[in-house]
């Protein structure tokens, strides 16, 4: 096996578990925004456990920063090299023959993603951060002496603008989902009498978890 074909597998390998990393992440970030339907004081709760707790501020969230960065830049770095690998344009080439669309625009999906994301952590976590290291306040409470976390969930999408991106945003993320959560599995060789049910598996949650951040984000926007 030569050094290229091993550095790309490694790559992809990487990507791979950065990849499943996020998907663990997205599906408790789900479960604690859905809270907010339901009882605003338990997602204020969790919301200042969360935004307070040293393991997860220290240790947590670099982490995960790191895993968003490293994620999307090794996923442009593989589109780079395969487009650079494919030195004979073949004509009649079909690409919906053999592979689906999300598979196809993984690139497209993920850019759009990562636009999103840039918008989201402006509306959320920079606010955040602002409040707790700049100004130096972690108590988490407003002027009234209430905590901030959940009006500012309902302020966010009072604009029909920004609850409309959001929507498109958790499109494209189910679209990216439908085929990078399953090909995750099987770049880091997991192909065995279960990789049925997986498939199921992952077909339900890069719809489900999707679908629930659009019904969060329409839910605060007509109440």
């Amino acid at each position: 096996m030569s050094g290229t074909l091993k550095s790309s597998i490694a790559k992809k390998v990487a990507m791979a578990l950065s990849g499943l990393f996020l998907v663990i992440f997205l599906a408790q970030h789900f479960f604690i925004n859905f809270t907010s339907v339901f009882s605003a004081d338990t997602f204020n709760e969790l919301s200042h456990f969360m935004g307070t707790n040293p393991v997860v501020q220290y240790v947590a969230q670099p982490i995960l920063i790191f895993g968003v960065l490293f994620h999307f830049i090794m996923g442009f770095v593989l589109e780079i090299q395969n487009r650079n690998a494919r030195k004979i344009a073949y004509a009649k080439y079909n690409g919906g023959a053999n592979s689906t669309w999300m598979s196809r625009n993984m690139i497209y999906s993920g850019g759009f993603i990562l636009i999103f994301l840039v918008i989201h952590f402006i509306d959320f976590w920079v606010p955040e951060i602002s409040i707790k290291f700049i100004e130096g306040d972690m108590s988490g409470l407003d002027a009234a002496g209430n905590y901030r976390y959940y009006d500012h969930v309902v302020h966010a999408f009072e604009p029909l603008w920004r609850t409309a991106l959001y929507v498109v945003g958790f499109v494209f993320l189910a679209l990216h989902l439908l085929h990078g959560f399953q090909s995750s599995f099987q770049s880091v060789g997991f192909n065995n009498k279960y990789s049925k049910a997986l498939k199921g598996f992952t077909t339900a949650y890069a719809i489900i978890i999707p679908l629930g951040f659009i019904f969060i984000a329409l839910y605060h926007h007509l109440n």
